[in-house]
Formats: structure tokens, C-alpha cells, sequence
């Protein structure tokens, strides 16, 4: 699963690379799906990965006794030899606060997280949208443009230490303005310069 989904590249000192989704709410929806399944039923746990949300659903809804207040707070395991073995093999911290979990890291990403109990439970994972992706990259774009602009001999080991993009990632770029018909190399790489094309 997680490879269908996006990678962002934080840029600060170093390189982070961070899921497009929390890893820990993937987890612990997956893990809430197999502990709360109803294994009676023919229904199966399902991941569905749409372009602007995930959805992990399992048969069974909210187990009886439980209302949408205790939601969250209150933990009735379907399946209690199942939690226990998750318990013992540390997959889940405490019982009754992985939902909590699953809001909270959503919410460090900045990003909205849905729960829905009908015959199937299920939790959906807002992505961020394309439009956020698609303006980063134009942000890192506009700024290896200025800087060349600037300085039309500047080195890419210097674009790389000055927008904080790895060398691979500066050559990534120049490669797809290149294509673009935006920006051509006039010269050898040593003593030659950058010229960008209006």
C-alpha cells in the first residue's frame, strides 16, 4: 500500500523524506480492522486508495454497547484473543487509544480523518491534495530559475547547497527544464554558464 502512495521531501539541513499519510494512522487502521473484524462474516478487510483519500474498512460497525460518544475513549474488543496478541506483541499501546492515535497524527499532517460504522466499519484517510504536491514543486522550480538568474555560472553543487535539494535532485531538475525548452547550457561544465530561455 504504501508504495501507491506519495513521498514528500522536507527540505531543512538535511533531507526528510515523509509519507504523504502519517504511517502511524495506517497502521493502527489496519491493526483496528483485524482486531475488530467480524470473522463471521463473508465480507473481508478492504484498503482502497483513491486520488484524494484512503479508506480501511472491515466488516462488522461499532460493536453493540457502544455508542458514538464512547467512541474512541471506551474500548469493547470483537475480538479480545486477537487484542491480547497484539498487546503481547507490542502492535498496540493500550487498549481504546488507537483512534485517538489515528486523529492525532492526521492532525500533526494537517490533514482530515473520517470514521464511518454502518454493516462496515470504516476510516478514511484524507491525501493531501494534488495542487499542494504540484505548487512545491513549482516553488523549487522558481527558485533553482532565480538563483541561475542571478548567477549564470553558479554550479549545481551550489544550487544544491543553496535551495537544501539534494545534488541528484538539482540534476532531476535541470534535466525537466532542459526538456521544457527553458533553460540550455552554453559551454563545458567547467567555465561554461546557464541561460534561460524567455
Amino acid at each position: 500500500m504504501i508504495s501507491k502512495l506519495n513521498t514528500n521531501y522536507i527540505i531543512k539541513r538535511e533531507r526528510i523524506e515523509r509519507l504523504e499519510l502519517p504511517e502511524e494512522a495506517l497502521r493502527e487502521a489496519i491493526i483496528n480492522a483485524v482486531v475488530h473484524r467480524d470473522y463471521f462474516s463473508t465480507g473481508h478487510i478492504q484498503i482502497d486508495i483513491f486520488l484524494d483519500r484512503v479508506e480501511i474498512s472491515n466488516p462488522g460497525g461499532l460493536i453493540k454497547g457502544l455508542t458514538k460518544k464512547d467512541f474512541g475513549k471506551v474500548s469493547l474488543p470483537r475480538n479480545p484473543l486477537i487484542m491480547d496478541l497484539m498487546l503481547r506483541v507490542n502492535k498496540v499501546e493500550k487498549i481504546g487509544s488507537g483512534i485517538r492515535r489515528i486523529k492525532d497524527s492526521m492532525k500533526a499532517y494537517g490533514l482530515d480523518v473520517k470514521f464511518e460504522s454502518t454493516g462496515f466499519f470504516r476510516v478514511i484517510l484524507k491525501r493531501p491534495s494534488i495542487q499542494t504536491v504540484e505548487k512545491t514543486v513549482e516553488k523549487t522550480v522558481e527558485k533553482i530559475i532565480f538563483l541561475i538568474n542571478e548567477n549564470p555560472r553558479i554550479t549545481q553543487e551550489e544550487l544544491s547547497q543553496k535551495t537544501g535539494l539534494t545534488r541528484r535532485g538539482i540534476e532531476w531538475n535541470i534535466q525537466q527544464l532542459k526538456k521544457k525548452g527553458i533553460l540550455k547550457r552554453i559551454g563545458p561544465d567547467k567555465g561554461g554558464h546557464w541561460e534561460i530561455i524567455k
